[in-house]
C-alpha cells in the first residue's frame, strides 16, 4: 500500500493546522505513522487519496452503524439539501427528532438539539447545576466527555483525584468543582459524596467507558450510581455519545435497565452529521431557556440536513431491531478469534458492536489497568493491520466499531489478518 499523496497532504496540512489535523488522534502520533487522508467511503470500506481501499473499523468514531453512504440516508440528505442548508429557524424535523428520541429513549422526555457531543455534555452539566443549585460534579478518571473546560480533567482518550486540568489554557478555577472518582470503584464515589454531601450537582459517566479503550461496568456499578445520586439529591447523567443507539436502540440505559436523570447523545443521531442532544426528565429540562433560567443556544442546532440524516438513520434502526443481534455476533466473532490467536498476549473487552484489544496480560476494568497496556506493541499491531488493508483506531485507548455493513468476507479477512499478526 502506498501513501505518497497522504504524505504530501500531511506536509501541507502541518503548515496551516496544529499537528496537520483538526482533531488530535488523527495525527497518528501514538502509532508513529503518517495519517491516511480519506477520499471516499462506502459500506464497510474506506478509500484514501492514494487509492488504498480498507475495511473500516473506526466508522467515524461510532455513528457509522449502518456503514458509510447508506442509500436510504443519502436520499433523505440530498432531498433536504435541495430545500436549503440552514435557516436559523424552527423546522418540522426538529420536532420529529424530539418525538422520536422520547419514543426510543423514554428517559428523554424533553430534549434540546445541539451541534456536538461536547456541547451536549457541557449543556447537561449546566442544567444539572441550575436545577440542583449546586456547583460540584463527579466524573471518572479515563472517561471523556468532550473538550469543554470543566471536563478536561483526567479525561482519557487523546487527553489521558486531583482536579488539575489536562489542557493548557484551562484555568484551575474552572476545574476546582470537578471531582474525580475511579471508574468501577464504588468506594471512591462514596468518599466524594461523604466529603461533599450537599455540594454535588451530578455524576456524569460513560455507562460503558470507551475512551480508555472499551471498559465495561462491573455488575452493580451503574445501579450503585443511580442509588447514591438519589440518596444525596444529585442527578445522574449518562454520556451516551458512544453507546447511544449503538449498544442498543435505547442505548446503555436500555441495555442495563438504568434510568438516568439526564442523557447526552452525539453524532449518531445525525447519521454522522455534526449534531448532538441532551435531555431527560421534564422538570429538569424546563430549566432551559426560554422556559427557565439556564441559557444555551446555537444557530445551527437542529439544522435541517443533520436532522434529515438522523431521522433516516434512527428510523432504519427502529424498523430493524435485529441489527443489534447481527452486530453482537460479528463483533463477538472477531473478539473470540483474537483471544484464541493471541495466546494470552492481549486482553479483549467486547460488548455489542464495541471492542478493544489491550496489549496487557491483566484484566482491564479501570484507568489504571488500561494504562498498563504496551502502547508500542499496539503501534506495531496497528501498522500491520493498516498495511494489510484493515483500518483500526490509531490509539490503544480508542474503541473498535463494527457496522451492519461489515459482511462475512470482511469479518473473515479481518480475522485472518489478525491471526497472521499474532503468528508472526
Amino acid at each position: 500500500m502506498t501513501d505518497e499523496t497522504s504524505k504530501e497532504l500531511y506536509a501541507r496540512a502541518k503548515l496551516r493546522m496544529p499537528g496537520g489535523v483538526n482533531s488530535p488522534v488523527r495525527a497518528y502520533q501514538a502509532v508513529g505513522r503518517t495519517p491516511r487522508f480519506i477520499k471516499s467511503a462506502s459500506g464497510s470500506h474506506i478509500t484514501d487519496v492514494d487509492g488504498n481501499e480498507m475495511i473500516d473499523y473506526i466508522c467515524s468514531w461510532g455513528p457509522g452503524i449502518l456503514g458509510h453512504a447508506h442509500p436510504g440516508v443519502l436520499k433523505k440528505v440530498k432531498a433536504a439539501c435541495d430545500d436549503g442548508l440552514t435557516y436559523g429557524a424552527p423546522t418540522e424535523r426538529e420536532v420529529e427528532m424530539a418525538e422520536l428520541l422520547a419514543r426510543l429513549v423514554p428517559s428523554m422526555e424533553v430534549s434540546r438539539l445541539v451541534n456536538s457531543g461536547t456541547e451536549a455534555t457541557m449543556s447537561a452539566i449546566r442544567v444539572a447545576r441550575g436545577y440542583t443549585k449546586r456547583d460540584k460534579i463527579i466524573k471518572f478518571r479515563g472517561c471523556y466527555h468532550g473538550h469543554s473546560d470543566g471536563l478536561l480533567v483526567k479525561a482519557g482518550s487523546a487527553a489521558l483525584t486531583t482536579s488539575v486540568p489536562d489542557s493548557a489554557g484551562v484555568p484551575a478555577d474552572f476545574t476546582k468543582n470537578t471531582l474525580v472518582a475511579e471508574y468501577n470503584n464504588k468506594d471512591s464515589v462514596q468518599a466524594l459524596f461523604e466529603a461533599n454531601p450537599d455540594s454535588i450537582a451530578a455524576v456524569i459517566v460513560e455507562p460503558v467507558a470507551a475512551n480508555m479503550g472499551v471498559v465495561l461496568p462491573k455488575d452493580g456499578f451503574l445501579t450503585f450510581l443511580r442509588e447514591i445520586t438519589k440518596q444525596y439529591g444529585a442527578l445522574l447523567i449518562f454520556d451516551e455519545v458512544i453507546t447511544g443507539f449503538r449498544l442498543a436502540l435505547g442505548g446503555a440505559q436500555e441495555y442495563y435497565g438504568i434510568t438516568p436523570d439526564l442523557s447526552t447523545f452525539g453524532k449518531i443521531i445525525g447519521g454522522g452529521m455534526p449534531v448532538g442532544a441532551y435531555g431527560g426528565r421534564e422538570d429538569i429540562m424546563r430549566m432551559v431557556s426560554p422556559d427557565g433560567t439556564v441559557y444555551q443556544a446555537g444557530t445551527l442546532s437542529g439544522n435541517p440536513i443533520a436532522t434529515a440524516a438522523g431521522l433516516a438513520t434512527l428510523k432504519i434502526l427502529a424498523e430493524d431491531r435485529d441489527i443489534y443481534i447481527r452486530l453482537e455476533e460479528k463483533t463477538a466473532q472477531i473478539a473470540q478469534a483474537v483471544r484464541e490467536a493471541s495466546h494470552g498476549r492481549v486482553v479483549v473487552n467486547q460488548i455489542g458492536s464495541l471492542m478493544s484489544i489491550f496489549f496487557t496480560d491483566g484484566e482491564v476494568t479501570d484507568y489504571d489497568s488500561a494504562a498498563k497496556s504496551d502502547t508500542k506493541a499496539y503501534a506495531d499491531y496497528f501498522g500491520f493491520m493498516l498495511d494489510h488493508g484493515i483500518y483500526v483506531a490509531p490509539s490503544q485507548f480508542e474503541a473498535m466499531f463494527v457496522s451492519d455493513a461489515h459482511g462475512d468476507s470482511d469479518i473473515q479477512k479481518t480475522i485472518h489478518v489478525m491471526q497472521e499478526y499474532f503468528e508472526s
